[in-house]
């Protein structure tokens, strides 16, 4: 089971010093039978005047800090190692009630599964639609490995990868019309594509692994990273990665689920100041597998 180790920091800096508000972050990996979290520190500066752990709506770890003290930066700096065990890609069978497309949701299930199978933003001119019955073949039942990893591979074919810094996710019909995006842009795309075939798609934040073998091939490094898990019966949720066209959770560091990207933003918070006082937001993210860090430990002794 490999060992990783996250560092994670993100400093807000001010012209002056301010005061600040509620802050709410979701960093801490999700533990499961593919994850689990060995270690975990994190240091906030100035010291919040309380911090408390609480679930949210999905099961999700949020942490939230209240301040007393006024200050010209703001740092929240993670570290923490979790042991990854990937798990197969696609586990289902010929005899499954999923693995040909299109197929029916347990009763059972199906009231759970609602909130993720209905679309969530417009499509007019049902453009999104129409991409997504693309994948689809209307004469006869089709593999639904295939569709669904034709249309994770579509996605990093089709669109050009492009960061932003403007804040939220795009709208998923201009992702569709301008053939651009981040991560985060591609996810909700796909999940409101999915979504009008019926699947029942959630949107995941979290953390990618790049080895150095496959670096010129991973996009999201340096940052967090978010993808989408779809459901199918007898197999459950399975991670889809449109921007690197991987299936399955290799390199995929699962820290939120949510049904919508604004329900899974990995830190946010508001200070109390003029509005020219902001000056700069700095986010460094470091993925690196125990022998690395190791490597790095034993290089700066030297």
């Amino acid at each position: 089971m490999p060992l990783l180790t996250i560092h994670h920091k993100t400093e807000y800096r001010y012209i002056s010093p301010v005061s600040f508000g509620e802050h709410r972050f979701m960093l801490r990996p999700s533990d499961g039978h593919d994850l689990r979290v060995l270690d975990s520190r994190l240091k906030i500066s100035p010291e919040p005047m309380s911090l408390r752990w609480i679930h949210d709506v999905f099961g999700n770890s949020v942490a939230i800090a209240d301040f007393d003290a006024r200050a010209d930066r703001l740092v929240f700096d993670w570290h923490v190692t979790v042991a990854h065990n990937p798990v197969e890609d696609f586990a289902l069978t010929p005899d499954d009630p999923a693995y040909f497309y299109p197929f029916v949701y347990d009763d059972a299930e199906l009231p759970d599964l609602v909130q993720y199978i209905t679309p969530q933003y417009p499509d007019p001119e049902g453009n999104i639609a129409a991409w997504a019955r693309s994948f689809v073949d209307e004469d006869r039942p089709s593999p639904t490995f295939a569709i669904l990893s034709r249309i994770t591979h579509a996605i990093r074919k089709q669109f050009e990868y492009r960061r932003r810094h403007e804040p939220g996710t795009q709208a998923p019909c201009d992702t569709l019309r301008w053939g651009t995006g981040t991560c985060r842009d591609y996810a909700l795309f796909m999940i409101e594509a999915l979504r009008r075939l019926g699947f029942a798609a959630r949107f995941v934040s979290g953390y990618i692994f790049v080895p150095d073998d496959i670096a010129q091939h991973h996009v999201g490094g340096g940052s967090t990273h978010a993808w989408v898990q779809v459901y199918l019966p007898s197999a459950g949720w399975i991670e889809f990665d449109p921007t690197n066209g991987i299936v399955g959770t290799r390199d995929l560091i699962r820290v939120a689920v949510a049904r919508d990207p604004r329900q899974a933003i990995p830190l946010r918070g508001v200070y109390v100041g003029t509005r020219d006082a902001f000056d700069v937001m700095d986010v460094s993210v470091q993925v690196v597998s125990a022998e690395e860090r190791s490597e790095e430990l034993e290089a700066a002794a030297l």
